[in-house]
């Protein structure tokens, strides 16, 4: 469990529950899960947008050009333009996980399988890339 209480659930947990709750071979779940979690990638890289009624929305929007501050030695770089995932929340969702107040998680009575890990500190800022646009 992380230091705020959040749980991370992998693909491989959600592969399980899914597949107990249908009757399907974890294979089978995991196939179709990967192929669904592909093809959404795959609509997302054409730039369309995948709407999920209830759920929410996917879509690809793009990111101007900009100049930044490095907050750490206060020299200007250029950060170049770039597409973006945005995902807006459904009707749905937003009730069940924004509006409703957060449920207490069940503690299994199973050991905990998960290493934890020392963290370690962020890696030093890459230079900047010169940018393409660039009327300079």
């Amino acid at each position: 469990m992380a230091a705020d209480g959040v749980m991370t659930t992998t693909k491989k947990e959600l592969v399980a529950r899914i597949a107990d709750r249908t009757g399907q071979t974890k294979v089978v779940v995991k196939d179709v899960i990967q192929t669904f979690l592909d093809e959404i990638v795959k609509e997302l890289a054409l730039g369309n947008r995948l709407e999920f009624r209830e759920f929410g929305v996917f879509e690809v929007k793009e990111r101007r050009a900009r100049r930044a501050q490095n907050p750490r030695t206060l020299q200007k770089v250029e950060v170049p333009a770039k597409r973006v995932v945005k995902f807006k929340v459904g009707r749905e969702m937003r009730a069940k996980v924004c509006d409703e107040p957060r449920p207490e998680r069940k503690v299994e009575s199973k050991p905990q399988t998960r290493e934890v890990r020392p963290q370690t500190p962020p890696p030093p800022p890459k230079p900047p890339r010169p940018s393409s646009n660039s009327p300079f």
